[in-house]
């Protein structure tokens, strides 16, 4: 399908296109980025369509989209993005856009029981639209973007229009809908992870598992690589993956030669870091044992013998209503708030109304049975 749009990249044509897209029901929005290229990611394209025209903000050019503030916020005008999870992140991060009446199309496939919900998949299974998807990883941020790329660009954004009546459609049939706005409504809240002064390796994958002599290397290949990737403007798994890393944790080589020999680098990778690597496992297997980190152990928490009853009871309560509705159990009724509910007890509406972990559409439609299974549980 052949779509004409237009290019902004001035503030007064964003201001401009901004009053044409006010006057629309519903705007269709999506978004590149260059996380494959880049340290500090950032927002390369603005796609946005009504039913009748299409833009692409570039906020490369364009510095200030604060134009675009009040038609995000608009609760009268619909805002549709399939997986908007990182683009509400993105779009507060970088520009302080919050957005209102937000419609999610990828959560709406979840909440209809759909198991593969990218947008590839489901626009093939309701729309019998094969998306190309060719150019998903290359830079964004380069300029200029060939014309081929930016067709592709906005390929997507104008398929969500339809894909978000059969989703409403499919999720009225089921009486769903309102669980998907009041879910939605939550996500548009959703905001980034403000940078800390947190160990970096709270937030590797396996650390957790690691003794401290491990963590005290890992801490330090970590912050290395951290550094490099910013000096150098590239993306972490570009300067060193995270496999290599544990390679060298696991290893902890102190000369070139034991390096060499875990072939966890590349040739490259060692003539660029190796000396400064070893010398890194080595000064921090020298680290005293009281100066050593501790990875933070959750003490597991010690319920009344009532409430481990409660959670079983429940689970299998959980495993009915998925067998009965077609949709994943976390989406029913997470681990975390099963515990919750659990410990609270609710045996009346009035108890219910007070747990602040579930949604208003859960206590609606699930409410009364959990009320009613835990008095029997008594």
């Amino acid at each position: 399908m052949r779509i004409n749009y237009k290019i902004i990249n001035t503030v007064a044509g964003l201001e401009k296109a901004v009053r044409t897209l006010e006057k629309a029901r519903a705007v269709a929005v999506d978004m590149e980025a260059d996380s494959m290229y880049h340290f500090q990611v950032k927002v390369c394209l603005v796609q946005m369509a009504t039913e009748k025209s299409t833009i692409v903000v570039d906020p490369l050019q364009v510095k200030n989209l604060s134009p675009l503030k009040p038609l995000f916020s608009n609760p009268d005008v619909k805002k549709i993005f399939h997986g908007a999870d990182y683009d509400v992140r993105s779009l507060f991060r970088d520009f302080s856009i919050e957005i209102n009446n937000l419609f999610d199309t990828e959560l709406a496939c979840r909440f209809l029981g759909i198991k593969e919900t990218g947008l590839e998949a489901v626009m093939k299974k309701y729309l019998n639209i094969t998306l190309d998807k060719k150019y998903q990883k290359k830079d964004w941020s380069k300029r200029p973007l060939p014309k081929e790329m930016m067709d592709y660009a906005v390929g997507d954004v104008n398929y969500l229009f339809n894909l978000a009546k059969v989703c409403e459609k499919e999720l009225e049939k089921k009486s769903r809908l309102a669980w998907v706005l009041e879910e939605c409504d939550a996500l548009s809240k959703v905001r980034p992870v403000l940078s800390d002064q947190e160990p970096l390796f709270l937030k590797f994958k396996g650390a957790g598992r690691l003794k401290s002599k491990s963590l005290a290397v890992l801490e330090a290949l970590l912050q290395f690589r951290k550094g490099i990737a910013e000096k150098k403007d590239k993306p972490l798994f570009k300067i060193i993956g995270n496999d290599s890393v544990m390679k060298i944790v696991t290893a902890k080589p102190v000369t070139l030669r034991r390096l060499k020999g875990i072939k966890a680098l590349s040739g490259k990778q060692i003539h660029m870091y190796g000396n400064d690597l070893v010398e890194l496992v080595a000064g921090a297997l020298k680290i005293p044992d009281s100066n050593l980190p501790v990875y933070p152990k959750k003490k597991p928490k010690i319920f009344p013998n009532e409430v481990p009853e409660r959670i079983n009871a429940l689970k299998s309560w959980r495993l009915s209503k998925v067998k009965a509705l077609g949709i994943d159990p976390g989406i029913i009724c997470n681990n975390v708030l099963i515990t919750s509910i659990a410990i609270q007890n609710p045996v009346d509406g009035r108890a219910m109304g007070k747990i602040k972990e579930m949604k208003n559409w859960q206590k609606k439609e699930f409410g009364r049975e959990i009320i009613a299974l835990l008095r029997s549980l008594k």
